[in-house]
């Protein structure tokens, strides 16, 4: 089974919800994005995003664009990304990655060998934005035989196409709770709940939800009624503001600190 299966399986017995963080890998460099992830999975994360660095992102809001930048100085690539989970599975971090990542860099890397690369680094499932479901068939075609999850996004204005999106759906289903890209918010789309009330009518595995949930008492509301609840860039700004003492061999642990805490108020 899917080690991200197995993830939800458990939660639900334990009648928990995931807290899935998103973390751009590289950011500020690959050697303390490992610790970082151990750090959240110490906070209490269940299933992590790993976003790989891209110079014209559709989704992403200005915070997690920053971070693309900076990573992309350092040469960050889709390789590197995978590379950075076998990394963490050596430092003995256990929870699932899910890969979230545009299509082109896939492209350039090869199917062929982009799905090994997934396997070979333990990677349970990918998120693509910019992959409609119209065109995603190779890939879900590829994913399936694999044993990896296409993670398909869900919007309040997918309206018709929101049966056709969720139909063999894998891992979970991810609904957007806003409108735009990425980023923190105050408030949310007027009838989010009622949508993923939909989403949940139609399909039998998890339904999570993101874009703009950035507090402790936005994650409990959405915990409620999902399944998993994504956390992306509340803590891509954690990252950026400790990067000062993140740099600084003296400060370097308060500032993996001041981040695993934030997480960890997240999760309650």
């Amino acid at each position: 089974m899917n080690l991200m299966d197995q993830t939800f399986q458990q939660l639900k017995e334990q009648n928990r919800t995931a807290l899935i963080p998103f973390l751009t890998v590289g950011d500020p460099n690959v050697d303390t994005t490992v610790e970082i992830i151990k750090e959240l999975e110490q906070a209490g994360a269940d299933i992590l995003e790993l976003g790989v660095p891209y110079s014209d992102p559709l989704a992403d809001g200005p915070v997690i664009q920053r971070a693309s930048e900076r990573a992309l100085k350092s040469q960050i690539t889709i390789r590197t990304c995978m590379e950075t989970a076998a990394k963490a599975r050596e430092a003995g971090v256990k929870m699932p990655f899910v890969l979230f990542t545009y299509y082109n860099p896939v492209l350039q890397t090869g199917l062929d060998v982009f799905f090994d690369e997934l396997l070979k680094h333990d990677i349970s499932g990918m998120i693509i934005p910019d992959l409609p479901i119209e065109e995603a068939e190779e890939m879900r075609r590829r994913a399936e035989a694999a044993g990896v999850h296409l993670v398909p996004l869900v919007a309040p204005t997918s309206n018709a196409r929101i049966e056709r999106i969720v139909s063999g759906a894998r891992g979970f289903i991810y609904c957007v709770s806003s409108l735009g890209v990425t980023g923190e918010r105050a408030s949310f789309f007027e009838g989010v709940e009622q949508f993923i009330e939909t989403v949940k009518s139609l399909t039998d595995i998890p339904v999570a939800v993101g874009f703009g949930i950035s507090r402790r008492e936005q994650v409990a509301h959405f915990s409620r009624i999902c399944d998993g609840v994504v956390v992306g860039s509340a803590i891509v700004r954690q990252v950026e503001e400790a990067i000062p003492l993140l740099e600084n061999p003296e400060t370097h642990q308060a500032g993996l600190l001041q981040i695993r805490n934030f997480v960890a108020q997240l999760k309650g």
